[in-house]
């Protein structure tokens, strides 16, 4: 026994002298590369180091300003892209939710393997697909043909020509016969097969591929290389900076939709309506074009940033220690498929941990409705805005982009230093998150009082005399004073009288000729407009759409000053709301309650919203446009009273669903946290939380994480 004692021993001591050598050698290499860092001078390993890491940080802030361009533009052109495809609201819903299935197909990918290659180059390359989805988005422009706004309105380039307006004439029927054969059937040809709007949709999924690494990817990449104690710091003025995109995008977007959609082909002074016309379609495509050539401009800085800001001193790491690695590679190679088993059972164990947790739950299900709420209003408040008070595209976009980035960006400021400097519990950021959702419900059901009332449509809303209400907008018979006159019923050509009442088209109207052209054209002796006007003598009508009241004007200003405050308490609750998903589970499971929430609402929230949104507006159609060969297109005008219940009431339900598991919440919390804190089995669990509570006020733990979700929730 001693002897086999003995003959082990100097093995024992062998391999311990193996073990304290490859020990000795990795502590020599780390005092070699040491030396060698102490040899390169100070400035110039600071320059180096400073160089890059500043320059990653222009990259990754100029691919944010991208970023925020792309997704003002899509936003901002949905209306301008339902009247140039002549598509419903529901199939634009689904183009711009395109952008989250695009996402959600990569983002297991990226945020598996992101990290392990190279993060720069990755995000280059999403740069890169970012920047081309939105050129394609573009495409269709080009090769579509010219913009028809009317069924017997054709512009042709090289003679400056149109077509005569329908009136109410003898000759009716030999003007329609004389000008619609041609016309008519090459733009059923096109229009048979013309699902250019898929290019679309195809685009911006590929936008939405590309957007995925640069959040991620980039804050970790930040996150890594920063100074110890800045990373904070760097991502609040990475955000900053990001702002810029969202402004260009509502200037951009303003300046779009003044523009006609085929200027630089066609002779404006053909064009006789206006951007305050329901049919009027701006350069939706220029916007596309400009965010997309700057995203590909903002790829080319990451192709030359090194995998590591530390490259040198990693590569000098691995000369030295080659050895050692290879002689652990044989043993990481017989456990890695217990390594992988291992993980792959820990993923499912964590992942029914956190969907065990009920507050985890509770806040999921919060959220969705929260966040589908939001979606839902800023993919169809700029078509609200316009429908509602009689404000063009161009002025919508000055508006919102005037009131909503401020306000926005203040709340969400202002609600981040409120956590911090009183130092709420979980608890009480439960009750001010419920706080500012309620002040958000309240201010939101004003809109209800600020509802227009319908615009008066001979035809629609009213008789086609004027004179009486109708009880549906369907099949509404004609009247004595144009029954004569046989007029295309399914024509969408507004003209307004002098009474206040819009007329759908001229023949309608009853109008016998006219004078002027294009802009100034105005149509006289119409007999419908004579029965309504008894004390005014004048039976003339102007083209477009009568403006609306000056009582409406002033709810619209009303209106813009409820959306402020708003848009406040709802952005000053969604840094506590994002705080409380990863404070109320493990913190070792952050990571992965954080990215279930992001993928959750994305799925369930970016995808399904705008598409409901839009089939339930589509319900508050009047007059839709009519294609050559008889297919309905987009919405020409709305029910406004119909539009204004449907749109806020979908938007406060959510909301209000929202608030009542927000009650639920603070009722399981104070049953969790308050009634076992009694408890000598609780103690334990009140210390962490109370420790996690008190690490919201470390900048450098938690900040970056909310602010990333953040930025992947918005």
């Amino acid at each position: 026994m001693i002897q086999g004692g003995d003959h082990f021993k100097p093995s024992s001591n062998n391999s311990w002298k193996h073990s304290h050598a490859t020990g000795s050698s990795m502590m020599d290499s780390k005092k070699h590369l040491k030396k060698t860092a102490e040899t390169t001078p100070p400035k110039e390993r600071e320059t180096r180091c400073c160089n890059g890491f500043k320059m990653f940080l222009v990259a990754l802030s100029f691919s944010f300003m991208c970023k925020g361009l792309g997704g003002i533009v899509m936003k901002s052109s949905i209306t301008q892209i339902e009247r140039r495809f002549d598509i419903s609201s529901s199939v634009s819903g689904l183009i711009d939710g395109s952008f989250e299935i695009g996402n959600l197909l990569v983002i297991v990918f990226v945020s598996y393997f992101g990290s392990k290659l190279h993060r720069p180059k990755i995000i280059g390359i999403g740069c890169f697909i970012m920047g081309a989805g939105s050129i394609l988005t573009a495409l269709p422009h080009f090769f579509m043909g010219y913009y028809r706004y009317s069924k017997e309105t054709f512009i042709d380039p090289s003679e400056n020509l149109t077509s005569s307006l329908s009136t109410c004439s003898l000759d009716q029927n030999l003007l329609l016969n004389r000008t619609s054969p041609e016309v008519v059937e090459e733009g059923c040809e096109r229009e048979s097969g013309s699902y250019e709007w898929i290019y679309v949709l195809l685009g911006n999924m590929l936008r939405g591929i590309g957007e995925t690494p640069i959040v991620p990817l980039g804050i970790s990449y930040l996150d890594d290389f920063a100074e110890e104690g800045h990373s904070s710091f760097y991502l609040g003025t990475l955000h900053a900076l990001s702002m810029v995109g969202p402004i260009i995008g509502f200037l951009q977007g303003s300046l779009s939709a003044k523009m006609y959609v085929d200027i630089g082909y066609v002779d404006l002074s053909n064009i006789r309506i206006t951007p305050k016309d329901s049919r009027w379609v701006g350069a939706w495509w220029l916007g596309f074009l400009v965010a997309g050539m700057l995203s590909i401009m903002s790829s080319i800085p990451f192709f030359f940033l090194p995998k590591s800001l530390d490259k040198s001193r990693k590569e000098t790491s691995l000369d030295l220690l080659k050895a050692n690695e290879e002689r652990t590679q044989m043993a990481n190679v017989t456990n890695h498929r217990q390594n992988v088993t291992e993980n792959i059972t820990g993923f499912f164990q964590s992942l029914k941990s956190i969907l065990t947790n009920p507050l985890y739950v509770i806040l999921q299900f919060l959220s969705l409705l929260l966040a589908s709420s939001h979606i839902g209003a800023i993919t169809y408040v700029f078509k609200y805005v316009e429908q509602q008070y009689g404000q063009s595209a161009s002025e919508t976009n000055i508006l919102l982009g005037t009131i909503t980035l401020p306000t926005v960006a203040t709340g969400i400021f202002i609600g981040g230093y409120i956590i911090k400097k009183f130092k709420l519990t979980l608890l009480g950021i439960a009750k001010f998150s419920f706080c500012t959702s309620v002040l958000g419900f309240t201010f939101q059901l004003l809109n209800f009082a600020l509802i227009c009332e319908n615009r008066s449509v001979a035809g629609l809303t009213l008789t086609y005399d004027g004179n009486n209400p109708v009880a549906s907008h369907i099949n509404v018979p004609l009247s004595y004073c144009n029954s004569d006159c046989n007029c295309d019923q399914s024509h969408w050509e507004p003209v307004c009288g002098d009474s206040g009442i819009t007329y759908i088209s001229p023949c309608l109207a009853g109008c016998k000729f006219s004078n002027g052209s294009k802009k100034s054209m105005v149509f006289h002796n119409c007999s419908c407009v004579e029965v309504t006007g008894i004390q005014n003598k004048n039976n003339s009508v102007t083209l477009g759409e009568c403006p609306r009241d000056s009582q409406c004007t002033k709810k619209f200003y009303i209106y813009t000053l409820v959306q402020v405050l708003n848009y406040f308490f709802s952005s000053l609750g969604s840094t506590p709301t994002i705080m409380l998903i990863f404070k109320t589970v493990q913190p070792e499971l952050k990571s992965l309650a954080v990215g279930f929430h992001s993928l959750t609402i994305r799925a369930l929230g970016g995808i399904p919203a705008p598409v409901y949104f839009g089939a339930l507006i589509d319900k508050a159609c009047l007059k839709w446009s009519t294609s050559s060969c008889g297919k309905r297109g987009s919405c020409r005008i709305y029910d406004s009273t119909l539009y204004g219940y449907t749109f806020l009431g979908l938007i406060e339900s959510l909301r209000f669903s929202a608030i009542i598991l927000f009650v639920v919440l603070i009722a399981t919390m104070k049953k969790i946290y308050q009634g076992k804190d009694n408890k000598p089995s609780e103690n334990g669990k009140k210390d962490t939380n109370e420790a996690n509570l008190e690490s919201l006020n470390n900048d450098g733990y938690f900040v970056p994480s909310a602010r990333a979700d953040n930025e992947t929730h918005m």
